[in-house]
């Protein structure tokens, strides 16, 4: 198998929102915020929902290695509930072999309200349910040993059983690639998502916010200086300013697509990951693995949710 994500499998719930609903509720736009399941429920009663579908940041990012042809899989906790049916019938459907067996647990399968605003914003309220209670007995051993390369995401580590499974897998992994997720997990774990990136990660992917907050940069150019003297693959998308991957003295830089009819920001870091990790596993240049993970980016934003198909 090239690659196994292991990540939050969140059930998304996609709506559309004006800038007061965000502003009424105390949220904070474009960041992720999690929420119990009384909140979650309360914001979702005054809304549409556009559209339901299996998501999770590693997850988007597998389906979309997997549209693009590679043989991938996939690893998160759900409940045996509807959601739960609904995630794994998700997967299946996108030629994801997913290394799960759900059981009745405590808590229901997690849901992600994403809320779009008309600026194509996405700000998301997370009830994690029983993603977020992962642990190592989760983790399937064979599956991560049979895989060229893992894929873990930030939102995904906490203190407690879902570090003891992420650290059972890095243990067992080829390669290891993590996404960083989202700003405020960088700040609640900084110290520890520093030590990944030095000594763990082979690929790390991170936001120009994200990886300035990480190493508690002034300037993007210590940025470049800290990815040099990592000596590891850092991979950092800068919006509009494009992308940009550092690996030893090589720096490689990729123009953003200009002119998009962008309609909601929804999965483009997952996108972008997926199409970035498409080149690197087939031996194309980190600057054609950069133009495949713009190319899949600039697809996504210019549609709702974050499936391309």
């Amino acid at each position: 198998m090239k690659i196994l994500g292991i990540g939050n499998a969140i059930v998304d719930v996609i709506c559309k929102v004006d800038d007061s609903f965000i502003a009424n509720n105390g949220l904070t736009k474009s960041t992720m915020k999690l929420v119990d399941e009384a909140e979650f429920k309360k914001l979702l009663s005054n809304l549409k929902i556009e559209e339901t579908v299996s998501g999770g940041s590693v997850a988007n990012s597998i389906v979309g290695l997997s549209q693009l042809g590679n043989k991938v899989g996939f690893i998160g906790k759900v409940n045996d509930d509807d959601l739960g049916q609904k995630y794994d019938d998700g997967l299946k459907k996108e030629n994801v072999k997913y290394f799960y067996s759900k059981k009745k647990e405590e808590l229901p399968t997690g849901t992600c309200l994403i809320l779009i605003t008309p600026d194509s914003e996405r700000t998301m309220c997370t009830f994690l349910g029983t993603a977020g209670k992962i642990n190592e007995n989760d983790v399937d051993t064979n599956a991560v040993k049979n895989s060229e390369m893992i894929f873990l995401e930030g939102y995904l580590w906490d203190e407690g059983n879902p570090r003891k499974a992420f650290d059972k897998a890095i243990k067992n992994s080829n390669k290891t690639a993590m996404s960083l997720s989202d700003l405020f997990c960088v700040e609640r774990h900084k110290p520890h998502f520093l030590n990944l990136v030095k000594n763990n990660l082979n690929i790390t992917f991170a936001n120009e916010q994200e990886i300035l907050s990480l190493i508690n940069a002034k300037t993007f150019d210590d940025v470049i200086v800290f990815g040099k003297q990592l000596g590891k693959l850092l991979v950092i998308t800068r919006g509009e300013k494009g992308s940009i991957a550092i690996h030893k003295n090589d720096v490689v830089e990729c123009d953003s697509k200009k002119d998009l009819k962008i309609l909601d920001l929804t999965g483009a870091g997952d996108l972008f990951a997926a199409g970035f990790l498409h080149g690197y596993v087939n031996k194309l240049s980190i600057k054609e693995s950069l133009e495949k993970g713009t190319e899949m980016s600039s697809k996504i934003i210019q549609k709702i949710g974050a499936r391309l198909n």
